[in-house]
């Protein structure tokens, strides 16, 4: 595939600005407002399942400005990562439409929010600044939300504002602090969820007192919307195909390069999906065929190979060894962090592998015009990347019975 040349004039020729270029009419405007509200809605009433006080709460109405708490900080950073990318289009005169918000009533009540670029970006420069200005707006959002939970953190006892907990309410009444694992009990309740550690979140918790384990801390808005923020950053900072952090990789190294890279990535990527598919696989076979169940192993095995094949577009030489690496990282960590195949996850980085073949691609195309980015915007640009590195987890959610 041709790619283009990297020594390009720092200036490009601007063309002729289209009528009407990024001045939505009042239908349009009302259109995306609506899409805002309906999601502000839609995760007010999910967000009152994981925050609302359900201990002395009359009916689920009345739990209804907890929710909407959450939801205000979550669409917070929705927002401000949505327009940081409108602002720099808009400054660079490259057609954009408003953010589409995503609204789902089940989860977190949203799917997210996306802009939609109805016009080819031509030159690096103004690819690099449309990427990353909404991660940056975003990323420090969110960065502030999560402080300010933990500089506002109630103490332990804040966990009787709940319903169920029961062991762990009965040893924060004896110690005065959180156990440092879920307690075993033996009811029939539903998977504890735990929530993954990042590297950015541990360090920042280190300095809190009573912060609380992350098989609690979804109960927290502040910390659950600023941890969101977090995690949602990095998914978009993931450097491959035309995410953000595809954007921003390709203007920093250019296609050659960044086709490389993403390839490495992308089997990361893959690797991540296998921690959670493969005990996924297990579990359910295990319940369908009692001792059958490392029959996980070879369904992701293949699975892996169809998902690499349409990756790498059939290119042996690729899907080879980034096919036997990406397994071996998967069973590594399983056995070597995790400690064996039954313990559930969410499928995030399953569902994400697959969303980057068919919907990203792996590749991001070439641009018209390669520019070498000013110093400060390499230095932004690489800091992203330590970013994505700092926000993502291997395991985002999952569930212990």
């Amino acid at each position: 595939m041709p790619y283009p040349q990297t020594h390009i004039p720092d200036e490009i020729p601007e063309l002729p600005d289209k009528p009407q270029k990024n001045r939505p009419g009042l239908l349009t405007i009302l259109k995306h407002t609506l899409l805002f509200v309906l999601t502000f809605l839609s995760v007010t009433f999910v967000g009152i399942f994981w925050v609302g006080q359900t201990a002395e709460a009359e009916s689920y109405w009345s739990m209804w400005p907890e929710g909407a708490l959450f939801a205000a900080l979550l669409l917070a950073f929705l927002a401000t990562h949505e327009f940081g990318h409108y602002f720099a289009a808009v400054y660079h005169k490259v057609k954009v439409s408003l953010p589409y918000f995503i609204p789902i009533p089940i989860g977190i009540g949203t799917m997210g929010a996306v802009i939609k670029i109805e016009e080819q970006v031509r030159d690096t420069k103004k690819l690099f600044d449309i990427g990353i200005s909404g991660p940056i707006a975003g990323f420090i959002v969110s960065l502030i939300i999560l402080l300010y939970g933990f500089a506002t953190l109630p103490d332990p006892s804040f966990i009787e504002n709940f319903a169920g907990h029961e062991e762990v309410k009965e040893y924060v009444e004896n110690t005065g602090t959180f156990p440092d694992t879920p307690p075993v009990s033996t009811s029939e309740e539903a998977a504890t969820i735990i929530l993954g550690e990042t590297l950015l979140y541990s360090f920042l918790a280190g300095f809190f007192d009573n912060v609380p384990p992350m098989y609690e801390m979804y109960h927290y808005p502040f910390l659950f919307a600023g941890w969101l923020g977090l995690f949602f950053t990095a998914l978009n900072l993931t450097p491959v195909g035309q995410l953000d952090g595809g954007h921003i990789l390709y203007s920093l190294i250019g296609y050659k390069k960044h086709q490389v890279v993403a390839r490495y990535i992308f089997g990361g990527i893959t690797a991540l999906g296998g921690i959670e598919a493969i005990p996924f696989l297990y579990v359910a076979i295990s319940e369908w065929m009692p001792g059958y169940g490392y029959l996980s192993l070879l369904f992701w095995a293949v699975v892996l190979l169809f998902l690499l094949r349409k990756g790498f577009h059939r290119e042996h030489t690729w899907i080879a060894p980034v096919w036997a690496l990406s397994l071996i990282g998967s069973v590594a960590y399983l056995y070597g962090v995790v400690g064996g195949f039954d313990q559930s996850g969410s499928l995030i980085w399953t569902f994400w592998s697959f969303f980057l073949v068919y919907f990203v691609r792996i590749e991001h195309p070439p641009v018209m015009f390669e520019q070498t980015l000013s110093p400060t915007r390499r230095k932004l640009g690489w800091i992203s990347m330590v970013v994505f590195i700092l926000c993502i987890s291997p395991t985002p959610i999952y569930f212990l019975n």
